[in-house]
């Protein structure tokens, strides 16, 4: 596991969090992998201080588990969990977006267009599908944050870390990318009219129905493992 020299740390436990969230998220730490503090703390070059400290945040965000006798472990994906953390975030989201049109300015509207100007840009690039997911927030985060709701988003931002492995794995693996920026593009443009009713219906629906796309995914995946 290489640790990236041009990342500045406030933190070590903040980079310990940092690169093991990132190598669980793309899939190089495999879903049951065992996270042994002691080989953590050796390979990052730190006492298990801060590698403990680690865990316990990741484990805060549902990526890793801990088990008696057994110690930390990377999350399994669970298909029974995808629909309950995707009706908890279009539950939240779609709240905090009507609340957002109410005290939307067009220099918002601006911000949210340039982050899916990005997003297209590593779409269509090809070469920068670490960066969808993050992106894929960013987007939905610029259009919450005129609501004026600090805890919501907080909220928010907790669910999605949850939920990035499943987006992910619904970006790359599934049409969810062609549909999602035509989505994208359309709840902005309902957005811009000041439409609450149609965003949110549209916002919903967008949620919901990459969250059924990722949990068949998954099930055809493992009755193929079998």
């Amino acid at each position: 596991m290489s640790i990236p020299t041009q990342q500045v740390y406030k933190t070590r436990t903040q980079m310990v969090v940092d690169i093991l969230r990132e190598k669980i998220l793309s899939g190089d730490i495999k879903a049951g992998d065992p996270l042994r503090q002691d080989s953590l703390a050796k390979e990052f070059n730190v006492s298990r201080i801060p590698v403990r400290e680690a865990l316990l945040q990741l484990e805060a965000q549902g990526l890793v588990h801990f088990e008696a006798h057994k110690g930390a472990t990377a999350t399994e994906l669970s298909p029974d969990k995808i629909i309950e953390l995707f009706e908890l975030r279009a539950l939240l989201e779609c709240h905090v977006l009507e609340k957002a049109i109410d005290h939307m300015q067009d220099s918002d509207c601006e911000r949210a267009e340039k982050v899916l100007h990005e997003f297209e840009e590593a779409v269509e690039s090809g070469t920068r599908v670490e960066r969808w997911s993050d992106l894929n927030y960013a987007y939905h985060e610029s259009l919450y944050r005129p609501s004026g709701m600090p805890q919501a988003l907080e909220m928010i931002a907790s669910l999605n870390t949850k939920c990035d492995r499943y987006i992910r794995m619904q970006l790359l693996f599934t049409t969810g990318i062609v549909k999602a920026e035509r989505e994208h593009a359309e709840l902005l443009k309902l957005c811009k009219a000041r439409d609450k009713a149609g965003a949110s219906l549209l916002l919903k629906n967008h949620i919901m129905e990459a969250g059924t796309a990722i949990r068949d995914l998954l099930i055809k995946q493992q009755s193929q493992s079998k």
